[in-house]
């Protein structure tokens, strides 16, 4: 047997031992160019994330000024904003409207949808708070105070319909408190949220109203004759909440947050809020 074939016939025995003995044949270095280097991993791409806040029409100059803050700071989040009376917004989740953030203007909304185990309760915070005051147009000034609102010519006061919006649950408390309720009721308008019974006032279809001092500041048609005490009325806080039915949850948390920094402070600042 010449050499060739010994080679040969060696080689066989070697292939049939490690066949047995189940032996790998793939060098080290082919075993290692067989998996994906990190560098060879293409990088993963940012989804465009929509989230829906809910808010209390009283936030919409302040947030209208954080959004795009927001959005710039993470381009792929783009907000869209939905303002009303809280109580109304607060229905609205509750029949399955795909809510991500909810910002009430009352803690009773928020309370009733934790009830109902809708909102993630340890992303729950308190936010703001506001002032309650008493506004006349800009042009009159036979009132200056919550007592006024009983003399004979005033005939209209607008208020926050109490039902749905906390701002006229704050004001039912304060004259409830001073014992006028009964002698003033008969002339209250009722407003769908905060900004109709602000533009009540402008228009001059009330003689009086009360609202949040954040949005008296927002007009020049009415002017603040009297800033409500806070001990006449519940505080006046804005909790918020990222939804349990939120398709994008990590993405609301990071929202969530960013109301609370202090960009976002300084904005709410600027329109008359305080921050908590």
């Amino acid at each position: 047997m010449n050499k060739k074939r010994i080679i040969t016939f060696l080689s066989l025995i070697v292939v049939t031992l490690c066949t047995i003995a189940g032996c790998s044949f793939l060098s080290p270095t082919v075993e290692q160019t067989s998996k994906p280097s990190a560098s060879a991993v293409p990088p993963v791409k940012q989804e465009n994330v929509q989230l829906t806040v809910s808010a209390a029409a009283s936030l919409k100059e302040a947030l209208g000024e954080i959004t795009p803050l927001y959005s710039k700071a993470k381009s792929n989040v783009a907000i869209r904003n939905n303002f009303g009376s809280s109580g109304d917004l607060q229905q609205q989740i509750i029949n399955g409207a795909p809510v991500d953030v909810f910002i009430s203007a009352a803690a009773k909304q928020m309370d009733e949808l934790q009830k109902k185990d809708l909102i993630i309760v340890d992303t729950r915070r308190d936010l703001l708070s506001n002032r309650l005051v008493l506004i006349v147009p800009a042009d009159k000034s036979d009132t200056s105070d919550l007592k006024d609102l009983t003399k004979a010519n005033i005939e209209r006061i607008a208020i926050g319909d109490p039902r749905s919006v906390p701002v006229g649950q704050y004001a039912e408390q304060a004259l409830t408190k001073l014992e006028l309720l009964p002698d003033v009721q008969s002339k209250f308008v009722l407003g769908n949220n905060v900004r109709q019974v602000l533009q009540f006032v402008e228009s001059g279809n009330a003689q009086a109203g009360i609202v949040y001092a954040t949005d008296a500041k927002t007009s020049t048609k009415v002017k603040v004759v009297q800033v409500i005490d806070a001990k006449l009325h519940k505080p006046i806080v804005y909790p918020i909440a990222v939804l349990q039915k939120s398709t994008n949850q990590p993405s609301a948390k990071s929202y969530l947050e960013f109301l609370s920094s202090e960009p976002a402070k300084t904005i709410f600042e600027k329109y008359g809020f305080s921050t908590l």
